[in-house]
């Protein structure tokens, strides 16, 4: 990925995603903080909700759509509010959250699954009308290997575990900045 993001860039999408949950949640206008020319670059992205360890939300869009800081402000109150794993974030949970940013790399599709770099690359998956995607973080986070890290997108998918050995099955990867807040 040549796109980088200084750490001052990062903490104003950390703020700009908190800023419009909590327009939402709490019902007032946002207070963001000025985009730098490189935010207003189009980018996919995705916003992470965790609450005491745990995730609460996550929601995002892989291509490039819209400039990065608009993104984020999308994908923060989806994550917070339309996740269908989860009921909508309360006032109650709001001060135990934790956002993550993950801002992606465009897709490129691999011809080998020794490609797949397990923490470095997230991974797309698609067959027919259905896909699935994990984000690189996710297999570092709970220890798996390159086969357990293409099984679980399969199941992210809605595909059979073994789907990414099919030619039908197209896998694509990807590799993201992220960067969120420390938890309490």
């Amino acid at each position: 990925m040549d796109f980088t993001l200084s750490g001052e860039e990062q903490r104003i999408l950390i703020q700009t995603a908190r800023q419009s949950i909590e327009s939402r949640l709490l019902g007032r206008a946002p207070h963001y903080p000025p985009a730098t020319e490189n935010l207003k670059k189009k980018c996919g992205a995705f916003v992470t909700l965790h609450s005491r360890g745990k995730l609460r939300g996550c929601i995002g869009f892989v291509a490039a759509r819209s400039p990065l800081i608009d993104t984020v402000k999308e994908t923060a109150q989806s994550a917070a509010f339309q996740d269908p794993r989860f009921a909508p974030l309360s006032r109650k949970e709001w001060g135990d959250v934790t956002l993550e940013i993950s801002v992606l790399s465009p897709l490129k599709q691999v011809k080998s699954i020794e490609e797949v770099e397990v923490g470095v690359h997230g991974v797309m998956m698609h067959r027919g009308f259905q896909s699935g995607l994990l984000l690189p973080q996710v297999a570092s986070e709970y220890g798996w290997d390159r086969e357990t890290f293409l099984t679980h997108t399969c199941y992210k998918a809605g595909l059979p575990a073994d789907c990414w050995r099919s030619p039908e099955t197209r896998i694509e990867i990807f590799s993201a900045i992220v960067f969120g807040e420390e938890t309490g």
